[in-house]
């Protein structure tokens, strides 16, 4: 029986390594093992092909899922890619051989362009609080750019057709050797297209793609904040030499409420109560995301008091959870009274003279004490208490 291979020693990685950690494991294996690094060693190549085998399993959460319970066998085949050969490594994992791969090495060996990936575009999308909380379809619409009608992509001008890059033979890239290495860089003269546009398009100018407007419909899920980017695989602007469309990400604005802010899943709303209400407690309506509700507002309640209501938020995407809704009481003074208003604050206030009294006297009793303690030298304090003894004695004669 052949001995089970294990992806992670493969690689040279523990269990627990992170997604990050397993592409830098692969890069570094990668360019160990590289042929062009080991010219006529069959056995590197064969140890090449089973690094990207091993990467191609632990990358995808599914496989890597499947295989940590099940190890090879559980996987379609018994294994995971299977490549046949270096050019097929190179083709399915170009992304994350980036330059290193693409420039260094031959990046597949096959000498020919290499079909390119569409640029990826953004694209904004605005809804208001309500629709956040609840999840909505929009419709955006936005530029990108598709392969031009006139000369379907090729860049030449109808009835031409473009020429084959002399520089680079139609490679679209220029090869140096150096030692071990093989250096392949973009053929400067053709741009690594391969091939050299001598009458070019009217419509496109010879960039074979041209800006167009589309429209989609995009779901949002439920508890989006502003900033959250959605992603429209294949929505992006095309390639101009048959690669993949790149993609669209939809950036969400949320719009101000007049009610409610947000601090992460919880929603925060100020209520202005008055000081009736405050001391001796009301049921009043309040704005929740489900409509107007009633709420009690606690007797002796103070400026700044949070009433929760729990779950009543935001909530929390791809998660059965909610956070809360958090109402502030602001007690609110008014600036100007009428008459009749002013008569029932100064029986009040004449009502609370004695107890509002004592209060003052704690308070300047303990600022006196303040400075006793840490302003030793200063006689102010003293000579308040005198003064202070003295009304005292005054207002008790009285």
């Amino acid at each position: 029986m052949a001995e089970e291979i294990d992806y992670y020693d493969v690689l040279e990685i523990e269990r627990t390594a992170s997604a990050d950690e397993i592409k830098a494991a692969y890069r570094k294996m990668a360019l160990r093992y590289h042929p062009d690094r080991n010219p006529g060693n069959a056995e590197a190549v064969e140890k090449f092909k089973l690094c990207a085998e091993a990467y191609e399993v632990l990358s995808d959460a599914q496989k890597k899922e499947i295989y940590d319970r099940y190890g090879r066998a559980g996987l379609q085949g018994g294994a995971g890619a299977g490549f046949d050969n270096v050019g097929d490594i190179f083709g399915g994992f170009s992304s994350v051989f980036g330059d290193i791969f693409g420039d260094i090495f031959g990046g597949g060996g096959g000498g020919q362009t290499r079909a390119r990936q569409g640029a990826d575009v953004r694209c904004r999308v605005t809804i208001d609080l309500h629709e956040a909380a609840k999840g909505v379809k929009k419709e955006v619409r936005y530029r990108r750019r598709e392969v031009c009608s006139a000369c379907g992509g090729s860049g030449a001008k109808a009835g031409t057709q473009p020429t084959t890059c002399r520089y680079c033979g139609g490679a679209g890239r220029i090869q140096q050797s150096s030692g071990v290495f093989s250096i392949q860089r973009t053929c400067p003269k053709c741009g690594g297209r391969g091939v050299v546009i001598t009458d070019p398009c009217p419509t496109c100018h010879g960039a074979g793609l041209t800006p167009k407007e589309v429209k989609c419909d995009v779901t949002i899920p439920p508890g989006v904040d502003s900033g959250m980017k959605l992603r429209i695989p294949g929505g992006g602007d095309h390639s101009s030499n048959g690669g993949a469309p790149g993609d669209c990400y939809v950036i969400i604005q949320i719009e101000k409420h007049p009610f409610f802010y947000r601090e992460g899943q919880d929603l925060i709303c100020q209520i202005p109560i008055g000081y009736a209400q405050a001391a001796l407690g009301a049921e009043i309506e309040a704005p929740t995301l489900d409509g107007v509700e009633k709420i009690k507002i606690p007797a002796g309640t103070q400026n700044g008091d949070v009433l929760r209501l729990r779950g009543r938020g935001m909530p929390t995407p791809r998660r059965n959870t909610a956070g809360d809704l958090l109402i502030q009481f602001q007690i609110e003074v008014p600036k100007k009274v009428s008459p009749e208003h002013a008569a029932i604050l100064r029986k009040l206030a004449e009502y609370e003279g004695d107890s509002v009294l004592t209060q003052r006297k704690s308070f300047g009793q303990t600022l006196r004490g303040f400075v006793r303690d840490f302003f030793p030298g200063d006689k102010s304090g003293k000579k308040d208490a005198k003064k202070e003894e003295q009304s005292d004695k005054g207002e008790k004669k009285a």
